[in-house]
């Protein structure tokens, strides 16, 4: 094991180790998996002098805390949140300097879902099918962390690009997630009353979802066929109705296969803001595209890095 390393104090809620994903896997029924705002993962990336397919730390509602072994920088991006080291508070969407054996704290989103860590280096732990990514329905990858668990870390190059003080603003968590979808395969297995209802009523996020999909509550779209479906593929962004009515999105983890049907797929441009839109958040489908300010609704970014 390398002797850069980081040692897990406190796992959270979830957090995983994440990259940009496996890509062209799905014949094998391996889905792309990956960060679910690859933006704020490339983004601390660069910050600490990685390549953008670095592997990073995918933190979700309630950060974590981490020891490392050797003096190492680092970042926190995406959802904004309170960054300590060694108690001390630190720079949000920046490099920041964590000395040997200090203790990086990555606090609760103050808005938002998910915030990512990235170490310069990347974390290291072993590619499986040519991804570093956690993968919670297939089970590749490493588990999820854990109290205790130590990952390795990688050396940054030597002569490579340096870290990057300037940061772009964060666009924020959606005030309401617009997400433009394009119909079918199955729109003939819903009526025309589901498919107004789909783009004209008012949805919101369910608590229930995950990595693998957005959830929604709101209005049941109505069935003009009966039964199921073959299994058939699964695409990232497709919105699946199962029998209880209500759409799901799917996200990075999702099956590649499956037998409820699929009213439409959503642009892959709209899922990161999917991937940061909270419980309660107003969810609206649009089925053509609309202006460019329209797909995220987003907040402005915030003014402070110590959230």
């Amino acid at each position: 094991m390398s002797e850069r390393t980081v040692a897990v104090l406190r796992a959270g809620a979830l957090t995983t180790v994440q990259d940009l994903g496996r890509f062209g896997q799905a014949h094998l029924g391996v889905p792309r998996s990956g960060a679910l705002d690859p933006a704020a993962a490339r983004l601390v990336n660069r910050l600490v002098g990685n390549p953008e397919e670095a592997a990073v730390l995918e933190t979700t509602v309630d950060g974590c805390a981490l020891r490392s072994t050797a003096e190492v920088t680092a970042a926190v991006g995406g959802a904004p949140c309170p960054v300590r080291v060694d108690g001390r508070p630190a720079a949000w969407g920046a490099a920041v300097r964590v000395p040997a054996g200090a203790v990086l704290e990555v606090g609760a989103a103050v808005r938002g879902l998910r915030s990512y860590v990235a170490f310069a280096g990347g974390v290291a732990v072993d590619p499986v099918l040519g991804s570093r990514s956690t993968d919670l329905l297939s089970g590749l990858g490493p588990p999820p962390l854990r109290d205790g668990a130590v990952l390795p870390l990688g050396h940054p190059a030597p002569g490579g690009p340096g870290p990057c003080y300037e940061t772009p603003p964060w666009p924020g968590p959606p005030d309401e997630l617009v997400l433009r979808v394009r119909l079918g395969p199955r729109t003939d297995w819903f009526t025309a009353s589901a498919l107004r209802t789909l783009t004209t009523s008012a949805y919101r996020v369910s608590p229930a979802g995950n990595r693998i999909g957005l959830r929604t509550e709101g209005p049941a779209l109505e069935r003009a066929r009966e039964g199921e479906l073959p299994s058939e593929g699964m695409v990232l962004g497709a919105v699946q109705v199962p029998p209880d009515g209500l759409p799901v999105v799917f996200l990075a983890d999702h099956p590649t296969t499956g037998g409820y049907p699929v009213i439409g797929v959503v642009l892959e441009d709209d899922l990161a803001a999917a991937a940061q839109a909270v419980p309660g958040t107003p969810v609206r489908f649009l089925t053509r595209s609309p202006r460019a300010r329209m797909p995220g609704a987003r907040v402005r970014a915030p003014t402070s890095r110590r959230p």
